[in-house]
């Protein structure tokens, strides 16, 4: 997996939405580790094998969360401390969380090798039990992640303390860590063949006599979300390591690099997950499709937004479905969708006004007949919608625009929040002549004496009605 890719390219800048809260417990859940918090909400649903932390909602515009990293509050990622007495309190912090990671990775193993010993290969040598297809969905590929991570505490355990070769261990094997997102977009399926294995009295009794003989206080569903806590804590981990880490010290380069690896691993595993969601919720809405006559919808990419909205002049409601090349408009019947239009992405025209702060317009440039005068429900919905339809006209114009000027025409809003309109006929106007538009910034660069990004005021002269009643 090419990590250092892994950051979500998207010319909105949104950050992919969070597996779960990073603050749970990463400590053992054995008896005697079991100081750790106990889960809340979800997590607790999720560790009975009742629910799962990622849910399978494609969030639509209403859905705002804020990712893992723009969390506030205290987010310390050692909720159970592993070290304890005389000894442990002499240390200099550093050298605390440095034995802290150490030492819950020691538990962490050991919740895996519980696992794959304690129920996986005890199910495999109950025969009739579970069926193959069951123990792949339950355990997905959770031997190999035991594989992995004995492994990388060797590798701790080998660093004696040393917070830079500590750090070296996670960029070593970061590669490796790729197979967490097989894990993470089955962890789904595996709340759910737990449920179902619940349901049935020979497996459910098989379930709890395990756990009562390990003496575990909480059940297979809470070892079964280890793997996911774990993956998405590893950069809060090394982030301790850096925060009392002298940067001139020799080494410092090392721990951020360490930083941006586990970053870049966690991100991925979150844009995977929202992509493996979206790609589920596509096919569902192709099976509810009713009266579409067009080609498979996955040909028009992946599914960026979905909502319902009041249009002007139309009784019922609507339901918008944006994908990456085109905007296709439905009518909700029972649990169905009835086509009604599209509009490819490619002749989308976008209108806002001042008037009403929560509608705007989606229509053909080709085919004005064509409109559709949307009320918003919020703000922040109409503004989600809005961005990303500007940045899919943007994405599907046939010329090519300066990445520059496309990030300058998505900030427009906080700009120039007057009337105005964004379509591809305008972007074909103003693109028409590149090295016209480029010997423009560049004037407007030496005026402005920047020499900074794209001038905002002489965007507006280079795309005609930006800011103004008239067409973008």
């Amino acid at each position: 997996m090419p990590v250092s890719t892994a950051l979500h390219q998207d010319g909105s800048q949104e950050r992919p939405p969070s597996l779960m809260s990073t603050t749970s417990s990463s400590g053992s859940s054995r008896d005697s580790h079991s100081a750790m918090e106990e889960p809340t909400g979800s997590e607790a649903s999720a560790q009975n094998g009742t629910g799962s932390p990622w849910g399978r909602h494609i969030p639509n515009s209403n859905n705002n969360s804020s990712s893992w990293l723009n969390m506030k509050g205290p987010l310390s990622p050692f909720n159970g401390r592993a070290g304890t007495g005389p000894a442990y309190h002499k240390l200099s912090y550093l050298g605390r969380v440095v034995r802290e990671i150490v030492e819950t990775e020691r538990m962490y193993v050991q919740d895996l090798r519980s696992i794959v010993e304690d129920y996986l290969l005890k199910i495999i040598d109950t025969p009739g039990l579970l069926k193959p297809e069951q123990v792949s969905a339950l355990f997905g590929n959770i031997e190999s992640i035991y594989a992995l991570n004995s492994q990388l505490l060797r590798d701790l355990d080998s660093c004696n303390s040393d917070p830079v070769a500590v750090a070296s261990c996670f960029v070593e094997r970061s590669q490796e860590f790729d197979i967490y997102t097989q894990y993470c977009n089955n962890y789904p399926n595996s709340v759910a063949a737990l449920t179902e294995c619940m349901q049935d009295k020979q497996q459910a009794k098989f379930f709890r006599d395990r756990q009562e003989l390990l003496q575990h206080s909480l059940p297979l569903g809470s070892y079964l979300l280890k793997p996911v806590q774990r993956i998405l804590k590893y950069h809060l981990l090394l982030q301790e390591i850096a925060k009392h880490f002298d940067e001139e010290e020799d080494g410092f380069e090392v721990v951020e690099d360490a930083i941006d690896t586990m970053t870049c691993v966690a991100w991925y595993i979150n844009d995977m997950k929202r992509r493996h969601e979206h790609a589920v919720r596509l096919q569902e809405i192709q099976s509810l499709l009713i009266n579409w006559k067009g080609p498979d919808l996955t040909t028009y990419g992946e599914l960026v937004l979905e909502a319902t909205f009041r249009v002007h002049r139309v009784r019922n409601e609507r339901t918008f479905f944006l994908f990456d090349k085109i905007l296709l408009i439905t009518k909700k019947r029972g649990d169905h969708f009835v086509y009604k239009g599209h509009i490819p992405c490619s002749s989308l025209m976008l209108i806002e006004s001042t008037r009403d702060s929560l509608c705007f317009t989606v229509t053909h440039y080709k085919h004005s007949k064509q409109q559709y005068s949307i009320q918003a429900k919020t703000v922040e919905e109409k503004r989600s919608w809005t961005h990303h339809i500007k940045r899919l006209i943007l994405e599907n114009h046939h010329a090519t625009i300066p990445q520059k000027a496309k990030e300058a025409i998505l900030e427009m809003d906080s700009y120039y929040p007057s009337r105005y309109r964004c379509s591809p006929e305008r972007m074909k106007k103003a693109w028409s002549s590149q090295d016209e538009v480029s010997a423009h910034v560049r004037q407007g660069r030496r005026q402005s004496g920047k020499g900074r990004g794209v001038d905002k005021n002489l965007l507006i002269e280079a795309v005609p009605g930006l800011g103004s009643s008239a067409a973008v």
